[in-house]
């Protein structure tokens, strides 16, 4: 057999506040919505943007970190492959397909409170959780200039 891929990288923001449940054999699941942005021009020249809105599922861990960590607002970095559900509609009869993102690796880019804080990073993966600082400016690259005279060519 051939090998492929199916992998999956977002960086957007959560669109409101994920939804936690439990499967019937008690694994936490959390569910929400994730935006992601598109600028280009149109053909008058002016800059547009378009929203792509991705559903999102993680389990286990990675729900509870979704749980006790995300809100609306907060900016993620999510790490995953695309799955695609049916069902029948009890309603209408008809077959319903959801196709969804499930979560293997997330990066918390929102501070712990606050959507709009940037500063902090968290990183969590189905192996854990991984909440290393930011690496230090290098204190060397910032006092050292570049010229004109400094380029090869």
């Amino acid at each position: 057999m051939a090998k492929s891929v199916n992998k999956v990288i977002l960086l957007g923001n959560v669109g409101k506040d994920p939804e936690i449940r439990s499967t019937g054999g008690g694994t936490m699941v959390a569910t929400f919505g994730l935006a992601t942005s598109e600028r280009y021009k149109d053909a008058q020249g002016n800059w547009q943007d378009r929203t792509e809105w991705h559903n999102v599922v993680a389990y286990a861990r990675l729900a509870e970190i979704i749980r006790d960590y995300v809100k609306k607002g907060h900016k993620l970095y999510v790490e995953g492959r695309l799955t695609t559900r049916n069902w029948d509609d009890k309603e209408t009869g008809k077959k319903v397909y959801r196709t969804e993102i499930v979560v293997s690796d997330i990066s918390l880019l929102s501070g712990r409170d606050d959507a709009s804080n940037q500063a902090g990073s968290t990183r969590a993966s189905s192996a854990g959780m991984d909440q290393r600082p930011a690496p230090a400016r290098d204190e060397f690259s910032q006092q050292t200039e570049i010229s004109d005279d400094d380029i090869p060519f």
